[in-house]
């Protein structure tokens, strides 16, 4: 069984067969390999140059009290109609952008 279909030529002979292009691809196959070899290489200088990561006892300590102190988010009115259909986008208006009423506190009682 004859599975080449007719094509006896090898690789080489093909290569010598497109003249400039047998030369020009190994060249330019070698310089992206060597482009790569000497990114790879001044990678590893920078990360060299750099500090090393803090160690444990030089990590920051946790405040004794808290600094930060989360809210709820207050928004505007998101009540939908009362009949339950849908709005439109003309009846949508500035959703969102409204001002936010101030907070009312209840009297207190002394």
């Amino acid at each position: 069984m004859d599975v080449t279909n007719g094509a006896q030529a090898s690789l080489a002979t093909t290569l010598a067969d497109a003249g400039a292009l047998g030369v020009v691809l190994p060249i330019a196959g070698v310089a992206v390999v060597a482009v790569l070899i000497g990114a790879f290489w001044w990678g590893m200088r920078k990360r060299d140059a750099e500090l090393p990561p803090p160690r444990p006892d030089e990590q920051p300590h946790k405040p004794d009290h808290r600094s930060h102190i989360e809210e709820p988010d207050k928004h505007g009115s998101d009540r939908f109609p009362e009949d339950g259909r849908g709005l439109s986008p003309y009846e949508l208006g500035d959703h969102g952008n409204e001002v936010i009423p101030p907070d009312v506190d209840p009297p207190q009682n002394r």
